[in-house]
């Protein structure tokens, strides 16, 4: 099976390096533009890529709406375990906004592998990402060849650590908005416990 892994286009947070986690915020029109160019660049010429017969989202605005700009006849499957962390007190907030925050610092120098303050934990937000992967595979294993998820910056990176091989850390698959990664799946060796997403390639 070939697997997708989108980030969603670009929201009015992201324009300004904020933590958007459960705010259900939509694109802005600067992340629709770049969207229509990324789908012309998907569906067509040498970067063309096979089309997904099945997608999938998290339950925010901003993954669905990625989804209609770049699969507009596809149904979606909407899923709220592929939303994105919560990140507690640091939701919607930026860099600068949180400098001199002691409890940012302590966050920043744990290499964000601290829990956020009043929000999600990493392992908590990884093991969430990957259940609810793994539960859509389950669903696709009747027959299907090719499925997209079109998710959050955060969730493609826990998918990819809990599954990617050959394996890297969490951070190592930071992607830009509308981008993501190709893999192929087994799905006769991921049923028999051997979950792996293979021969990656950053898209699109």
């Amino acid at each position: 099976m070939l697997i997708y892994l989108i980030r969603h286009g670009k929201a009015a947070g992201n324009l300004s390096g904020r933590y958007i986690g459960k705010t259900d915020e939509g694109l802005c029109p600067e992340g629709r533009t770049a969207l229509e160019a990324i789908r012309q660049r998907f569906l067509s010429g040498k970067d063309a890529l096979p089309r997904p017969e099945t997608v999938y989202t998290s339950a925010l605005k901003r993954t669905r709406e990625t989804a209609a700009v770049l699969f507009p006849d596809l149904p979606v499957c909407v899923r709220a375990g592929f939303n994105e962390c919560d990140f507690g007190e640091f939701e919607y907030k930026n860099y600068r906004e949180l400098s001199g925050n002691p409890s940012y610092q302590r966050w920043v120098d744990s290499g964000g592998t601290l829990p956020f303050p009043g929000g999600e934990s990493h392992e908590n937000f990884v093991n969430r990402s990957a259940e609810t992967f793994s539960r859509a595979v389950e669903e696709l294993s009747a027959g299907k060849k090719t499925a997209a998820f079109v998710v959050h910056g955060g969730t493609v990176m826990a998918v990819m650590e809990r599954f990617a091989f050959p394996q890297n850390g969490f951070y190592a698959w930071q992607v830009k908005n509308g981008c993501g990664f190709a893999a192929e799946l087994d799905l006769a060796a991921w049923q028999s416990g051997c979950r792996k997403l293979t021969d990656i390639r950053s898209i699109p």
